[in-house]
């Protein structure tokens, strides 16, 4: 099993974020913490293979909290789970280390898709001795593309006549948006015809990455509006 620490300042998301874990094959959530002091001095008592770390904590922030766990010779591996989006601090993370990136807010499916990229990393790392030994090329790429194979995030396994960067164009509109929005709009901020976006839109809610609303207006006929799929037990975000 793999054991890991949920860190977030926030009570009622740490919880969904630990629900969240134990509902992946393989994981454990072993203890929450709700400030990175809590969290250092559960590091310091307990084995923890990873971290699920929010940026935003009360007495210091994520990156910094990463950067002291580094210092002090910490083996915990890190994946940020945060609304943090600004460049420098994506930059940050990946300079001190952090092995995944989830910007909130995001649906099960995206965190089990990061969970299970670690996962296969860590298979991979035992394939070719667990920390042991040398690699030679071959064995240097499986593990640096093992987080890449693995993380095929919500374009996996797209039918024919669709393309991974369109699918995930689509999915940052629908994420960054604060509303539903209507295949038009997808269109105009992803950069796209009105009939792409649909064609995706339709492939997407079929395949329940997005929610389709109706929006009644004057003339009678509905709207459709698509927002990324956030509600119930699949999604959450603050």
């Amino acid at each position: 099993m793999i054991n890991v620490l949920v860190v977030d300042d926030d009570f009622r998301v740490a919880e969904i974020n630990a629900a969240y874990v134990a509902k992946v094959p393989g994981f454990r959530v072993i203890s929450r913490a709700h400030t990175a002091a809590q969290a250092l001095a559960f590091l310091e008592r307990d084995h923890v293979d990873l971290v699920l770390l929010d940026h935003y904590l009360p007495d210091e922030t994520g990156l910094a909290l990463v950067r002291r766990l580094r210092q002090l010779g910490h083996p915990a591996d890190v994946i940020m789970v945060t609304a943090a989006r600004d460049v420098s601090t994506v930059q940050t993370a990946m300079r001190y280390g952090a092995l995944q990136y989830l910007v909130k807010p995001f649906s099960f499916a995206g965190l089990r898709s990061k969970l299970e990229s670690y996962a296969a990393l860590r298979r991979t790392l035992e394939g070719v001795g667990n920390g042991r030994g040398e690699a030679g090329q071959e064995q240097v790429d499986q593990i640096f593309g093992a987080l890449r194979t693995a993380d095929s995030g919500p374009a996996a396994a797209l039918p024919k006549g669709h393309s991974a960067p369109t699918a995930d164009a689509i999915r940052h509109v629908l994420s960054a948006a604060d509303e539903p929005l209507s295949a038009h709009e997808v269109a105009a901020r992803a950069g796209l015809s009105r009939s792409t976006a649909q064609r995706y839109l339709k492939y997407l809610e079929g395949a329940g990455r997005i929610s389709l609303s109706l929006k009644y207006g004057d003339t009678g006929r509905p709207e459709h509006r698509y927002a990324w799929a956030r509600a119930g037990s699949e999604a959450y975000g603050t």
